[in-house]
Order: C-alpha cells, then structure tokens, then sequence
C-alpha cells in the first residue's frame, strides 16, 4: 500500500529547500526528527481541507478498516468531540441529550460542556470499578424504552480501561430500534478490526466511532482515526472535516499524520498474521498466570488486567514490583494493574513479562474492597460548572458541595464524581478510597 505523506515529506528532506515557512527549526537536527517536521507547505495538503496526499492516505485508511476514515493528529480526545457534535446535528431540540456510560473519558465530559447538551448516565451498580460500566442490551432498552426525552445518540466505551468489553452488537441492534445512534469510544481497540472475526465497533453495527490508533498500532502518539459507517456516510461524511477543525489545531503535527500515513503499509503487509500469532502467545501466557494463581480481569486480547488484590498485592505495590523487574505497567490503582500488548513486544517481550511475574510471591489476599457509591445529585450542567470559580479543599470537607469540573487524574480520565454534581458521603468515601485527599468544588 502507498504511502503518500511519508514519501513527500521523505522527497521533500532530499530535495533541500530551503525552509522558508513554518516550524522554526528549519529542518535543523537537535531531537532528531525535525526535517520531517513539515508545515502546510506547497504539495502538502491541509488535513481538514484534504484534497491531495492526506485525502489519499485517508482513503487507504478507509479500505483498511472498511468504512469512512479520517485522520486526528490530537488523539480520540478530538475525534469524541467531533464525533459529539455530529451526533447533535441529528436534534432540533434547544438541549438535546445523549445517554452515555458513566465511564466515559474526560474528553468526552468536555465536548458536553462546550457543546452544551444534556447527559443522562448508563450506570453499572454492580461493577467492581468506577473505570468500567457494564452496560447490558436489556438495561438499555429500558432506559430508551422510559425515557422522557429520546436522546440523539447512546455513547459507550469499549474497550474500557481495564480490558472489559460491551456487546456492542446488541447495543447497536437496540439503538437502531429506537432510531437512536450508537457512537462508541473505542480508543483501545484499533486493532479489534484486525481479529480473524472482527471485533471492531463499525462491523458490530456501531454508527460512529473513534480509535487511538496510537494506543494499540505502531503509531506516533496523538494519532487517531474517527470512523463513519455507511449507513450514516450521506449525513455524516461531509461535515466531519469541519467538526475536527472546530476542536482541533491549526497546526496538525506532519509527523504524526506521517505514522497514520506508515502504518496503512503496515496493516496491509502482514500485520494480521502477525497479530493472531502474538495473541496466540499471549493467551498462553494468561493461561501460566492463571495456573500460578493469579485473577484475569477482562476478555480483550491485548490487556493484561490483574486483581492484584487477590494475590495480595495493591496495584501500586504490584506494579512497583514488576518495574523493579524492567516492566513497566500502563495503570495502577488500589486493587489492580495493567499491562497494554502489542506485537511489537514479540516474544521477547513476553517471556521477560512472565519472568516478573514468576517473580512475585503470593500473600493472602486483600480483602478489601472499593466502596459502593450512590450517584450524586445533577445540581448543575456541565456547561454551568466550566463557567463558575472554583477552589480546592480536602475530600473530607467536601461532603454537600457541588464538585468543579476534572476530578480525575490521567490516566484513567474518567472521573469519580462529574462536574456540577453534589458530593454525598459515598462518593468521598470512593475518592479517599481512590487516593483523591482533594478536590476542587464550585465557589458558594
């Protein structure tokens, strides 16, 4: 497969202008990798005005992955935002609204409060986490089936965070009964698309979604893709370049769009062999982590989940473990850990995964566990909140105020308690339990 931004930008460094235009490094080595750090030049192209090279590597994006793709060099934090403000364009009303998981990503929160649309939670009672939300056909049903007002879209996450995944067929087949859209945050899982049975949201029947290409391809970070099913291409299509340049920068890195560009080559050159061959080997190695008595949270292939706890671990002391053995974790919290895999590890990888893992000696398990909490109170919108002063104060001191906006630290990014919401005691219970001893609140 071509790869058209890479070759100008490569043609570009060999023919020697000289650099009369942005950056202001002139293509001048002192990172490395400046004369491949281009602007808007002649023969460029402009990512949300593509016609040329980006528009072409844009289109082998989208025969890769069988759908409308287009490009992000700011990561899935803009395609959400765009993807939000499509799905809004389907509403007359002054407010319309969106159901959405309650683990939706900070982005996500942010689109909301610039877009001024109204939320109502999807929310998993019975999850072990705040970071997931299990999110079944039934309970959606019914929460479209009693609405008051029907929402333009349903917004999901899956893969979330720790590796749960939604059946996203049958949130799409119910979605579609209601003449709802189904949008699906899928920056975990580019690489779904590529399964010997594909496993991404588009061939399960979602309607739009987004994929940090940078998280699970050999991408440089920042690289998304914002994906558009077919059956919404007439109504969505044209207005997606517009949607992305409202959020996003002037300025797209070439270096990133180069990597998108790099990696169509890569996908279409093997990469799927490679790919269930890898997974092979790392379903062998959860199967020795499972006989040597350890608990897998989970079902998505290239995640390591570990209850920790269970092991007698939290995830901080886990996770400080395996880097004192040269493996260094994606995420950690009070009673897990995560590793994030790819075929780039190759074996070797692997085999030095489980030499850390073989290294750690089992205790009693922890037994304590994350503590229920009760959903706040909606005082104000998030709109609102972005607007009004705020301040910080202990979590224990929080109890009956309305939190400000962004609790959570990143990663994960998706908070506890959402802005404009009023903190009850279970709430700060989760916080302390989290390792929250502060938060901002809105000024009274």
């Amino acid at each position: 497969m071509k790869t058209p931004i890479r070759d100008f930008i490569k043609k570009y460094g060999r023919d020697n202008f000289v650099r009369a235009h942005m950056p202001g490094h002139k293509g001048k080595e002192l990172i490395g990798c400046e004369s491949d750090d281009i602007t808007e030049i002649s023969g460029a192209d402009s990512l949300y005005e593509a016609s040329g090279i980006i528009a072409e590597s844009e289109q082998n994006a989208s025969a890769l992955f069988g759908c409308n793709t287009f490009y992000s060099a700011e990561g899935s934090s803009l395609c959400m935002r765009a993807m939000l403000y499509l799905c809004l364009l389907r509403s007359n009303c002054e407010k319309p609204r969106i159901f959405a998981g309650r683990n939706a990503h900070r982005s996500f929160l942010t689109a909301v409060a610039l877009l001024g649309c109204d939320v109502e939670w999807l929310y998993d009672e019975k999850s072990p986490s705040y970071v997931s939300c299990d999110i079944s056909a039934e309970q959606l049903e019914n929460a479209l089936k009693n609405a008051t007002q029907k929402p333009v879209a349903v917004f999901v996450t899956s893969p979330d965070y720790l590796g749960n995944t939604l059946d996203i067929k049958a949130l799409a087949d119910v979605c579609h009964r209601y003449g709802v859209l189904l949008a699906v945050d899928n920056a975990h899982g580019a690489y779904l698309k590529f399964l010997p049975e594909s496993r991404h949201p588009i061939d399960l029947g979602a309607d739009i979604c987004c994929d940090s290409a940078h998280k699970t391809l050999p991408v440089l970070t920042g690289g998304a893709y914002l994906h558009i099913a077919d059956s919404v291409k007439d109504e969505f299509s044209d207005k997606v370049k517009f949607a992305m340049s409202l959020f996003g920068s002037t300025s797209p890195s070439y270096l990133v769009l180069s990597s998108l560009d790099a990696a169509n080559a890569y996908l279409a050159d093997g990469y799927r062999e490679s790919l269930a061959s890898f997974i092979k080997s790392v379903c062998e190695l959860k199967t020795k982590l499972i006989t040597a008595g350890y608990s897998l949270i989970g079902d998505e292939p290239l995640k390591i989940t570990v209850d920790t706890a269970a092991y007698g671990y939290s995830g901080y002391d886990f996770a400080k473990c395996l880097n004192e053995q040269g493996v260094m974790h994606e995420y950690a919290d009070r009673s897990c850990v995560v590793l994030m895999l790819t075929e780039q590890l190759k074996t070797d990888g692997l085999l030095r995964i489980e030499k850390a893992f073989s290294s750690v000696e089992k205790r009693a398990p922890i037994t304590e566990k994350a503590p229920r909490f009760s959903l706040p109170k909606k005082v104000l919108s998030l709109s609102e909140v972005i607007k009004k002063p705020s301040k910080t104060i202990k979590v224990e001191e929080s109890i009956g105020k309305v939190a400000a906006f962004g609790v959570a630290s990143c990663p994960p990014a998706v908070d506890i308690v959402i802005g404009g919401e009023k903190i009850n005691k279970s709430v700060a219970d989760a916080l302390k339990y989290y390792g929250f001893d502060n938060i901002s609140v809105i000024e009274q």
